[in-house]
């Protein structure tokens, strides 16, 4: 056991202690790590810290601590080294990634996961470009700032700064952020353009959802605004706004008045999956916005702009 000194980085500052030694060392149990800190083996600029203790860059923190929890991974044993670098990137720059997601992609690495999803890809295309490095990093990495189920398409957001991962956290939280989709729905609705307003009940086990009309115990008020955009061969093509962002809120809204999506083999209807011959629900996260009513910080130039995904598999094919 030896004193080691780490100098807190652009991407670790702003943030407290321990989740800072949470995220930096992370097979050290949180009873130990209160317990560093507490006997003072944990020092900042060369002064007792508790653990709610705020960092900044440039300052230092001291460690005596076990020797174990500074071993450096090999390049080679990086988990999203094994993933694919086959990213479809809408726009980039030094703080932001706007990735097209296709349909059977996860984002995140799940009990299925087999080395590769959004995540991993992004983070292995950044690796290669020399913008990350794990060894560089103390406590951040790349991250999604929004996730989109395996089997729908779309925007997805990856932050390349820890600073563009709060500041995006907190837009998408506000609602500063709009996010429009396109879906596919079976029939032709009487209303056009309409704002639903109903309540939905998820339930974990069964990983899905149920709507009622009425309020109840545990269902949560959902509202999902649609406006029909083309009609054809028996299906009808929507622009969706979500003004609430609840679990698989489209496709059980819109299978709930009648209208279930193609391809939705949870929600929607087997013959009309069958006779389309999709294994995808026909739904897609097609448009971002960034519409800032408060202070953007280093994303300001983002704010009034638009971006949209180039190409929607089941407008081409079926509208």
């Amino acid at each position: 056991m030896k004193m080691r000194t780490i100098v807190v980085g652009r991407n670790d500052a702003d943030q407290r202690l321990d989740k800072f030694m949470t995220k930096k060392f992370r097979n050290m149990p949180k009873a130990l790590m209160y317990k560093y800190i507490r006997k003072k083996c944990v020092k900042l600029n060369g002064k007792k810290c508790d653990i709610d203790t705020k960092i900044k860059e440039g300052d230092i923190l001291t460690f005596f601590i076990k020797d174990e929890f500074f071993e450096e991974q090999n390049a080679d044993n990086y988990d999203f080294m094994k993933a694919p670098v086959k990213l479809d990137i809408i726009y980039e720059d030094e703080q932001i990634m706007l990735l097209n997601k296709n349909p059977g992609l996860i984002v995140h690495p799940d009990e299925n996961y087999h080395f590769d999803s959004l995540i991993a890809r992004v983070q292995h295309y950044l690796y290669d470009k020399g913008e990350y490095d794990p060894q560089d990093e103390n406590s951040f990495a790349p991250a999604l700032v929004n996730r989109i189920d395996r089997n729908t398409g779309g925007i997805v957001i990856a932050a390349k700064t820890a600073e563009a991962l709060r500041v995006l956290n907190q837009k998408l939280r506000d609602r500063e952020l709009h996010k429009l989709y396109l879906c596919a729905a079976v029939g032709k609705f009487k209303q056009k353009e309409a704002l639903l307003t109903d309540y939905l009940e998820k339930n974990e086990k069964q990983n899905r959802v149920y709507i009622s009309s009425k309020p109840a115990e545990n269902y949560k008020t959902i509202k999902t605004k649609y406006k029909v955009i083309a009609e054809k061969n028996g299906l009808s093509l929507l622009e969706v706004d979500l003004l609430t962002g609840r679990t698989h809120q489209i496709r059980a809204h819109m299978a709930y008045i009648g209208h279930p999506l193609v391809g939705d083999g949870k929600y929607g209807k087997n013959e009309i999956n069958k006779k389309y011959g999709q294994k995808w629900q026909a739904l897609y996260s097609y448009k971002l916005v960034f519409d800032f009513t408060t202070d953007g910080g280093a994303l300001n130039y983002l704010n009034d702009k638009i971006f949209t995904a180039p190409e929607v598999w089941f407008v081409k094919e079926w509208f």
